[in-house]
């Protein structure tokens, strides 16, 4: 992993989906925030509903933009989902920045979680 820029680094994460979740060959960025949500929900495959998608798109969010000091893990709700606190507000961006920012912290997330190779 030393020495490797960002972009060589982006195509492992979408190596891992597509060898594990059989993806497309460059998952879109909403595929991989829900797949990384269901896994921070430990509740693995099954029929979710739109809201339970929405929700675990929002799970995935705050989850990976934790170590940037936007969201701090609050608690678990009776459910079983957890619940953050927004420490601060994003910053207004522009669709490529958002991209530019998820992909940063989806990275920063394989790092975190030993998930490079």
């Amino acid at each position: 992993m030393e020495n490797k820029t960002d972009s060589q680094l982006w195509e492992e994460v979408e190596a891992f989906f597509v060898e594990n979740f059989d993806t497309d060959k460059h998952p879109q960025i909403d595929t991989i925030l829900f797949l990384i949500g269901v896994q921070e929900l430990g509740s693995g495959q099954q029929k979710y509903t739109k809201d339970d998608k929405l929700n675990i798109l929002h799970i995935a969010v705050c989850r990976l933009l934790e170590p940037f000091g936007y969201y701090k893990f609050s608690h678990y709700d009776d459910d079983g989902y957890p619940h953050f606190d927004e420490l601060e507000q994003l910053p207004e961006l522009k669709p490529n920045e958002q991209q530019i920012l998820m992909k940063k912290a989806i990275i920063q997330y394989f790092i975190d979680e030993e998930l490079f190779k």
